[in-house]
């Protein structure tokens, strides 16, 4: 054999010994990709985000249910009224009468008749009045509607009330102090203190009718204070 055919023979066989090899290495790698590829479908890879199980009722918020508001009990300004079945016993008020147009009636029966009457009142301006359980009717013409009143709530008054203001709850309308009105013709200023809106005789702590000067204490243990037909008050003390 001659010497170059030789050198071709031990190149061969170098190249398929190496060319073997080639061969193992690559089984390796084809190996470990298999058994690498389970685990990519096992668990998610480096850096990957992750799905994240969605709440239950998701991220929306549960609609916030809304209390129901509180209707104000009212009176109708017009009308005759049996007390517990068109209207129940407590404290209510009107407000913006003009002229004396409002009158109203405690009474304690439908008779009709003059005795029958428990305690009334002809308004300009605002009113209270405390209809008892033991009224049997309670009676309203030409006045604003009535509206149901707390009997204990409170206030921050402003300002010295006017002449024709009505009656007004101490601690609410008016502040306790005392008051000067001037100016006032032929009796016509008429005003009042009580300590109830029953507008009975016996609820009036004092009152007067004045020509001239009027000057009245107002107390905060008084619970109303009534002016009519008088000049504006100021507030003096």
């Amino acid at each position: 054999m001659s010497q170059q055919s030789q050198q071709q023979r031990n190149w061969f066989a170098r190249h398929k010994l190496l060319t073997a090899a080639g061969a193992i290495v690559a089984v390796v790698v084809i190996g470990a990709a298999v058994g690498g590829g389970g685990d990519d479908t096992g668990s998610p890879k480096a850096g990957a985000k992750q799905e994240q199980s969605a709440k239950p009722g998701g991220d929306e918020k549960a609609p916030e249910s809304k209390a129901p508001e509180k209707k104000a009990v009212t009176i109708d300004g017009d009308g005759d009224f049996e007390v517990g079945s068109d209207v129940k016993p407590g404290l209510y008020r009107t407000t913006g009468n003009k002229d004396a147009e409002c009158y109203w009636e405690r009474a304690k029966s439908a008779s009709g008749d003059v005795d029958s009457i428990l305690a009334n009142d002809n308004v300009t301006g605002t009113s209270y009045v405390e209809i008892k359980a033991s009224d049997k009717l309670f009676k309203s013409t030409g006045c604003g509607t009535w509206e149901a009143v707390d009997a204990k709530a409170t206030g921050t008054p402003k300002g010295a009330p006017k002449g024709n203001g009505g009656m007004l709850k101490v601690g609410v309308d008016i502040a306790p102090g005392t008051y000067k009105s001037t100016g006032n013709k032929d009796a016509e200023c008429y005003w009042e203190r009580s300590k109830d809106a029953s507008h009975s005789t016996d609820s009036i702590i004092a009152n007067d009718n004045v020509t001239g000067t009027a000057i009245v204490k107002v107390a905060a243990s008084d619970a109303y204070f009534k002016t009519t037909g008088c000049g504006d008050w100021v507030k003096t003390g």
